[in-house]
């Protein structure tokens, strides 16, 4: 028996590798990153889909279709010490809002690569230290807290990455100042950038308030970066070398 090779588009294996590195992607997000129709892009996913690369998740009503890479996908998309990612009632729409703040974020600043907290995950288990995580605890017994989307700026070594948070809903009071502090504390990336829903937006100005970190932390409204460019301040903090 002879056995044949499936050879897909470089197109395709391009926004496998994406929606591995993410997690899960959207149709919307996807049109918006390549700048093209959505009917072409929900049209890429869904050979991707057909190819057994993608799965297609529409777990919630009213609500952009999500869809995540398999294990076949991750193999021809090349990406290492990932696994299939989960969607979930649960975690759709944060996986939504981080699959267009990404797509966003990569149009406004093509000089930069933008990373997911899967990849940083897997990039600082391997190198044993935090990469673009805060510290949260005690030392010795400090936890990472990781980001949900990474900033890395062009020349590695160079320059500190900026942190991205996308925060839709409203934390305990208590620990999102703590999370404040352990940002305006770290040393590894250059600031943080909270892309906030509107219902969160004020306890995360409060929170900063409180943990004095207005000049590491910085608020943003999610729905005005997806809408126009990203703000001035992500691209300054961006600009702070890594000896800073």
């Amino acid at each position: 028996m002879t056995l044949t090779r499936t050879t897909h588009s470089p197109e395709l294996l391009a926004v496998v590798r994406w929606t591995g590195r993410l997690g899960a992607v959207t149709a919307e997000a996807l049109a918006h990153r390549q700048q093209r129709p959505l009917a072409s892009a929900r049209g890429l996913l869904l050979s991707g889909e057909r190819a057994g690369l993608l799965r297609r998740s529409r777990v919630l009503a009213n609500a952009p279709t999500l869809y995540s890479v398999t294990r076949a996908g991750l193999r021809a998309g090349g990406v290492r010490g990932l696994g299939p990612s989960r969607v979930s009632v649960a975690n759709a729409p944060h996986a939504i809002a981080c699959a267009e703040a990404a797509a966003a974020l990569e149009l406004a600043y093509p000089d930069h690569e933008v990373m997911g907290e899967r990849e940083l995950r897997r990039d600082e288990r391997d190198a044993s230290e935090a990469l673009a995580s805060a510290s949260i605890g005690p030392p010795g017994g400090a936890a990472l807290h990781r980001p949900d989307l990474v900033l890395w700026p062009a020349g590695a070594g160079l320059y500190l990455p900026v942190a991205v948070e996308v925060e839709l809903t409203v934390k305990a009071p208590q620990r999102l100042l703590e999370i404040c502090r352990a940002w305006a504390r770290c040393r590894c990336v250059a600031g943080t950038l909270y892309l906030a829903a509107p219902e969160a937006q004020r306890a995360l100005e409060r929170a900063i308030d409180g943990a004095q970190a207005q000049e590491r932390v910085v608020v943003v409204a999610l729905d005005a970066l997806i809408a126009t460019e990203a703000p001035a301040s992500a691209s300054s903090m961006s600009t702070v070398p890594s000896d800073a």
